[in-house]
């Protein structure tokens, strides 16, 4: 069955560190969808492979900071590159319950590197289905340099966490 990310509830957080303070953001805006099959227990049936696809428009990502943020859409040049991607590749259970382990590929800055890490998904009442993981990148990974601005130099390895919050179409 086909779910539609919906942009309004489903959220990203990035957090980073810096030399002289950490560095949040908080976003949302996320769009695409997730194929999969919820059996009558409320779990995914892994007997149909899921698939999914997410987007997350660039610009959408923010410190709070002018400047920070300014530097940071230069250096991913968020004109060539606006979007980043996510293709679900493979998922499996985890051995805990509503825990799977997910493969992907994430694109960001015209660069695509596969991961995987750990999910948590839920089965709404409604039918809802909320996905929920966090992943540690190195932004050198995607070509990126780390952020310097002024005296401030900010550190590779950025946590990444989301929230996908998909319904039924």
């Amino acid at each position: 069955m086909r779910y539609d990310i919906d942009p309004e509830r489903s959220q990203v957080w990035i957090s980073a560190r810096s030399n002289v303070h950490p560095i949040h953001s908080e976003t949302r805006g996320m769009t695409g969808f997730v194929d999969v099959e919820v059996s009558c227990a409320g779990r995914l049936d892994m007997r149909v492979p899921p698939q999914a696809r997410l987007e997350l428009p660039v610009d959408r990502l923010s410190s709070g900071n002018p400047l920070n943020d300014r530097e940071m859409r230069r250096r991913i040049d968020a004109r060539r590159f606006p979007t980043i991607t996510g293709e679900l590749l493979s998922m499996k259970e985890a051995g805990r319950p509503a825990a799977y382990l997910a493969e992907g590929d994430i694109t960001f800055r015209g660069m695509t590197q596969r991961f995987a890490d750990e999910l948590t998904v839920a089965v709404a009442p409604d039918g809802t289905l909320v996905f929920e993981g966090e992943h540690v990148f190195d932004i050198r990974d995607f070509g990126m340099d780390p952020p310097r601005v002024l005296v401030l130099k900010v550190y590779p390895d950025v946590t990444v966490r989301v929230r996908v919050v998909a319904e039924a179409r």
